[in-house]
Order: C-alpha cells, then structure tokens, then sequence
C-alpha cells in the first residue's frame, strides 16, 4: 500500500479531521491536513536526500501522514495512543508487519515528551513535525489575544528545512518578523523540541543547525 492510497482512505480521513477538531476546541494551532501533508512529504523528503531505499521514504510518509491520529484521543500522551491507532488501521488494510512496525515506532516516538529516534523513519517524521512552524496555522484571528504559541507560529513569514548536498547538516532557517514573537519566546517553547532534531539528526548522520533571521542559533 502506499502513502497516496493512504492518504485517500475515508476512515483515516475522518479520524484526521475529528483529531484537528478536538484541537481546535482546545486552543491549539492547526494539526490538520496541511500540517499531516506537510510532515508526511517532509519526512520522505529527507530520506530521499539521503539516499534512503524508496520504500523506507515511502514509509516515513505514512507515518508522517498519521502521526498526530491520537489527538482523536486525547493530547495528553497522544504519540502513543496514535501508534495503537496506526497500527489498528493499517493492520486492517493489510500492511506487512515488518513495515507497519517501523511506521508504529516512528508516531510512538515523535513527540519531544517521550519520543527518541530510535531509527531513521523515527528520525525523519521528528525532523519533519518539529520543523513545521508558520503563520498559516495560527487559527486565532485576534491579535491582541495571542497565546506565545500564537505569537510564535504567526511570526515565522518562512521556513525551510533542507540538507546540504555533502549530506553533513540539516538546517531549519526561519524568517521571524520580531513584531509579532521574540526569539526568546521561540525558544521558551521549541527548545526541547529543537534538542530532539538535534539527536535526530544525529541518528541520521547529521549535524543540525538552527538559523533564526540568518543568525545560527543552535
């Protein structure tokens, strides 16, 4: 099965959306199809850059696709009940077990709480959810109500992920209109999150670098 018929899945679709929904309800930015399609293309993207087998950046596209699921569930511990989720529909589609394993680790170990790249797809999917921060998922439209992840997400004008052609760093330089959200609240709120694509990167044979307003952070 690939990642296309995946994503065409009506039952997953639903669960995608409800998922977003509850989110929504609760004051968080947008978790929905642009954010899962972004993390999923993200993720093949790298292993692709690396020269990764097709099929294991295929895989990192369905995980990246379903790694925010378990928010149907909850937020609270939502890597893990995800990967149950994960496991669940794809099962039922037929999916070989050795391939529905490594997608079931990558959601199970995404989030900076308790996830660690514990392979490469796992690697991959953290690199590619972490670095998705932008204007167009703030859903608030009060400015003057802004939480910090509001100021954040709606500071960031661009973001870019890429890998140097040597395949020695992978960088995320962010443009941030300063009007909006300091550097420091970026890192209040991101710092673990940055600290996690530094061991994924590592896991995978880089050297991660973060650019703020053409400055290297981290």
């Amino acid at each position: 099965m690939t990642y296309e018929e995946v994503k065409r899945n009506p039952t997953i679709r639903t669960y995608i959306a409800q998922a977003d929904k509850s989110l929504s309800a609760l004051g968080f930015t947008e978790h929905s199809f642009a954010h899962v399609t972004r993390v999923a293309e993200m993720a093949g993207y790298i292993l692709e850059a690396l020269d990764f087998p097709p099929r294991q950046a295929e895989l990192a596209r369905i995980a990246g696709y379903l790694h925010d699921i378990g928010n149907l569930v909850n937020r609270v511990d939502h890597s893990q009940s995800g990967a149950v989720m994960a496991f669940r529909l794809l099962d039922n589609l037929g999916f070989d077990p050795e391939e529905l394993s490594i997608i079931v680790t990558a959601i199970g170990n995404h989030d900076e709480g308790t996830g660690v790249p514990v392979d490469e797809v796992a690697a991959a999917l953290i690199l590619a959810d972490k670095s998705d921060v932008r204007r167009s998922r703030v859903r608030n439209q009060e400015i003057a109500s802004f939480d910090i992840h509001d100021r954040v997400n709606y500071s960031v004008t661009k973001s870019e992920l890429k890998i140097n052609e040597a395949h020695t760093l992978i960088k995320l330089k962010l443009s941030v209109d300063t009007r909006f959200g300091s550097v420091m609240d970026y890192f209040e709120i991101f710092m673990g999150r940055m600290l996690l694509c530094r061991k994924a990167a590592e896991k995978l044979g880089l050297q991660f670098k973060l650019m703020i307003n053409e400055q290297q952070l981290i």
